[in-house]
């Protein structure tokens, strides 16, 4: 029987195992909790989902501040790696962590596609609103 999370690393490793200096990534849920991890512990995966989701949050925030719509893609460049923070659908976000081996283009096309293809199954739809009290009859 194949689960969730087994589906989330196939679209995971199918997509990412192609980017030069792979290190891993997570994807997480927009409070920080991880759902799924590539190549990375689960400690470390943690880790960087509950750090990452500050991050994401920040971007979405400032995002809205300027009116510059939805945030697609975010990299973070340090001397030894590469950080590139994805939004998938409206309830994860994806993280994906290289060496500096990686192209740029690559890391964020990559990112960027496997984001899409994850969101169009993970993404939740948003309630409807509850009748209030006074229109409920």
């Amino acid at each position: 029987m194949t689960t969730t999370n087994d589906m989330i690393y196939s679209v995971l490793d199918n997509n990412l195992s192609r980017i030069a200096g792979i290190q891993g990534a997570v994807l997480l849920s927009n409070d920080g909790i991880m759902l799924s991890a590539y190549l990375l512990d689960r400690p470390q995966a943690e880790r960087i989902a509950a750090a990452s989701s500050g991050i994401a949050a920040t971007m979405k925030a400032i995002s809205r501040e300027v009116d510059g719509g939805r945030v697609i893609r975010q990299l973070v460049e340090m001397d030894d790696r590469y950080l590139c923070i994805v939004g998938c659908g409206e309830g994860s976000t994806l993280i994906v962590v290289t060496s500096r081996k990686a192209r740029l283009g690559e890391l964020g096309g990559e990112a960027v596609r496997t984001a899409q293809a994850l969101g169009e199954w993970l993404g939740t739809p948003e309630r409807a609103q509850a009748p209030s009290p006074s229109t409920a009859s």
